[in-house]
């Protein structure tokens, strides 16, 4: 069963709810086929009664899953494993976009799937040897834990993004490889452990001015993150009097999803079908083209995502193969996350003024001077805070600026700069 979002507030409405818009630089909303089967149908019963972000439940849903379900089951791409494990940083507004209502929905529906996993969702992600410890291996009189299933929950990541950028921090290495699914090792004298078959996922919660202030070029270029989904969260209706605090109560998906995960955990290699198969091949090609600027950076892991994604739709909707459903629900959840991120690291992302004139351009193809921006704001906005504005939306390469000769002195007309189309990306990366 495949939901379109548009009805995913259509059960029920509780009274006095006001849908909320995004702005007009939000990203465009996750294609309908993002909403496939068992995860799609648990999302539409709760997203009437909360105030959270659809795509946010839906995708810490996936992850937890993924999370719960372990190493029991994978796909191979080479000599590589991949199993359901995932790494998710919700980007949105400190306190308004509702990440920690949507992660509570879900917690509250994993723990009822499989109340064995509630003791390995932990926080506080401070190093490497921290993270190794929680899944280390027996070591002589030392059993170790044993689940070796971790799922950490950071609804203040940027205190983790402090943590990696600190020289002698061990962290980033170590979730490299637990997303890599490699054994973890830590070699001390006093304490050596080792994690060789760790089922690690990440969820973290973020804005995206914290996530552009502590995102430096080294983490860019080491692949930290980019072994991270960035998924754009936002409050999506008001809801004064409240929902439902249980829409799932009496509802037998959760049944279904405790039933799924319970036979995911065994299910062991997880192929394309043909089907599958020729559409990956056709959507592979699409996923290595270099994305323009500081997304490639973070796209750069576009079809180990994809596939892993596409990994746990099959396992969540208890298939046995990989199917064209499972394939399209991932390429379109990947779609916005590409989306999202390119919205998340754009500077003018938490500079109101630079998204209106950015939107005020766009709308005025012939372009607009300094005074008759001014002007657009009966001259209420000092001639600073604009050049500031249009400083960002330069450095971010959405207005270029032109000089045009007049009667008086030069003026300098500002423009919308086009967005580069995919031919022109892939005839740019063509090049020499």
């Amino acid at each position: 069963m495949t939901l379109n979002a548009e009805r995913l507030f259509e059960e029920q409405p509780p009274r006095c709810r006001v849908i909320l818009a995004p702005s007009a630089l939000w990203p465009a909303e996750p294609g309908p086929d993002a909403y496939h089967g068992l995860p799609g149908e648990i999302v539409a019963q709760l997203a009437p009664h909360t105030e959270a972000d659809p795509v946010a439940i839906l995708t810490q849903l996936l992850v937890a899953f993924g999370a719960a379900v372990g190493r029991g089951a994978y796909f191979t791409v080479e000599a590589t494993r991949h199993h359901p494990n995932e790494f998710l940083l919700l980007v949105g507004e400190s306190a308004k976009a509702r990440k920690g209502s949507s992660w509570d929905h879900v917690a509250r529906l994993l723990a009822r799937a499989d109340p064995t996993i509630v003791a390995r969702i932990l926080s506080g992600l401070s190093s490497g040897e921290g993270l190794i410890w929680a899944v280390r291996d027996p070591i002589s009189s030392d059993p170790g834990p044993s689940d070796h299933r971790l799922l950490v929950v950071e609804s203040e990541f940027a205190s983790v993004l402090k943590q990696t950028a600190r020289e002698i921090n061990t962290l980033s290495p170590a979730l490299r490889s637990a997303w890599d699914g490699r054994p973890l090792q830590l070699l001390t004298r006093t304490a050596p452990a080792r994690a060789a078959a760790a089922h690690i996922s990440v969820i973290g919660h973020i804005t995206a001015a914290e996530l552009r202030h502590h995102t430096s070029t080294v983490e860019l270029a080491n692949g930290f993150i980019n072994r991270f989904m960035l998924i754009a969260a936002r409050r999506v209706q008001l809801l004064p009097d409240g929902g439902d605090p249980d829409p799932l109560a009496r509802s037998p998906l959760q049944q279904h999803l405790a039933q799924n995960l319970t036979n995911a955990r065994h299910a062991g290699q997880l192929r394309l079908d043909k089907s599958a198969r020729d559409l990956w091949r056709e959507g592979y090609a699409d996923l290595s083209q270099p994305s323009p600027g500081i997304t490639a950076a973070v796209s750069a892991r576009a079809e180990a995502h994809t596939i892993r994604l596409a990994l746990i739709y099959a396992l969540i909707n208890a298939a046995k193969k990989i199917t064209t459903d499972h394939l399209h629900a991932a390429l379109a959840l990947w779609a916005y996350a590409a989306r999202s991120a390119a919205w998340a690291l754009d500077p003018t992302t938490s500079d109101p003024l630079a998204r209106e004139i950015h939107a005020a351009l766009t709308h005025t193809p012939t372009g607009l001077t300094r005074t008759q921006l001014r002007d657009l704001y009966h001259r209420n906005q000092p001639a600073q805070r604009i050049d500031q504005a249009l400083a960002t939306l330069e450095h971010a390469g959405k207005a270029t600026p032109h000089r045009v000769l007049t009667a008086g002195r030069p003026a300098q007309l500002w423009t919308a700069t086009p967005a580069e189309t995919p031919a022109a990306r892939a005839a740019r990366a063509a090049q020499p």
